[in-house]
């Protein structure tokens, strides 16, 4: 190819989806790229050489992010550009913690991950068959705190009251809480709870269909790793590994503040 028919590809790759150039899929791949290079330019190249071209055009595979449909870009750039520095300058006058808040699942039917294993002998981790999960609801600062609680069962106001009650009792400081748009946010009793407690906690709400930009879904999947790992055989099993792990974790500030340097969350880390 032409250096400009290089560019011209190299474009629609960085700023397309396959299926916005009429080919099917959400991703590229080196078949997708041969595609879009003989529908172009007539050109029939092998599987080999279309990945020479995309490594010569500084490009490799990587797993995507997802993002959902809905996510409102504008709000998110108001996010990250007005609502979010405004936040941490109040808490900055009010001489307050900044905590961010999310709820996870845990499953005993979890992956476990990778292995390695002779070649073209698939390896096999005895698990139980039994089905069960735990809920973690955890809220983590820039600084390295982590405060958490296990539960079972379904997440209701009760559960984030309960949760909340013990977090403004633990801090002498005034908290601003980051959370995501569950409903349970929203609801009467916990508005009406939040409304008595001005002076100990405010809660702020995160852009819609904005996952990534909440640095606890990092802790989340810090916590599911391990627990897989760790193969429960009961749900008590399961809750367990799943608070070892998070009191570890409280006692390495340093690794919970690593979880803010991620690109999507590093506006957050100061």
């Amino acid at each position: 190819m032409t250096p400009r028919q290089q560019a011209r590809v190299r474009r629609a790759i960085i700023h397309k989806c396959p299926d916005q150039l009429a080919l099917p899929g959400l991703v590229w791949t080196r078949a997708q790229v041969r595609q879009l290079i003989r529908a172009w330019f007539g050109m029939e190249l092998s599987l080999v050489t279309v990945g020479k071209y995309l490594r010569s055009w500084g490009l490799s595979p990587q797993k995507p992010v997802r993002r959902a449909y809905e996510q409102n870009p504008q709000a998110v750039t108001e996010w990250l550009q007005v609502t979010y520095p405004a936040i941490a300058a109040q808490a900055k006058r009010d001489k307050a913690i900044i905590l961010w808040l999310d709820q996870t699942g845990l499953r005993s039917d979890a992956a476990v991950g990778t292995t390695w294993a002779p070649v073209g002998q698939t390896p096999v981790v005895a698990k139980t068959g039994r089905r069960f999960g735990v809920n973690v609801m955890a809220a983590i600062s820039n600084k390295g705190e982590l405060y958490f609680t296990c539960y079972h069962g379904s997440f209701t106001g009760d559960v984030l009251l309960g949760f909340l009650t013990r977090l403004t009792r633990h801090l002498d400081r005034k908290i601003h809480l980051i959370v995501d748009g569950h409903s349970v946010h929203h609801r009467i009793m916990v508005r009406d709870w939040l409304a008595e407690r001005t002076d100990d906690i405010e809660m702020h709400f995160l852009p819609g269909y904005a996952p990534e930009l909440n640095p606890v879904e990092l802790l989340n999947h810090d916590v599911k790793h391990h627990v897989a790992q760790a193969n429960p055989a009961t749900p008590a099993d399961l809750a367990t590994a799943a608070s070892r792990h998070l009191r570890r974790r409280q006692n390495q500030p340093a690794t919970v503040k690593a979880f803010f340097g991620k690109p999507e969350v590093r506006y957050a880390a100061e």
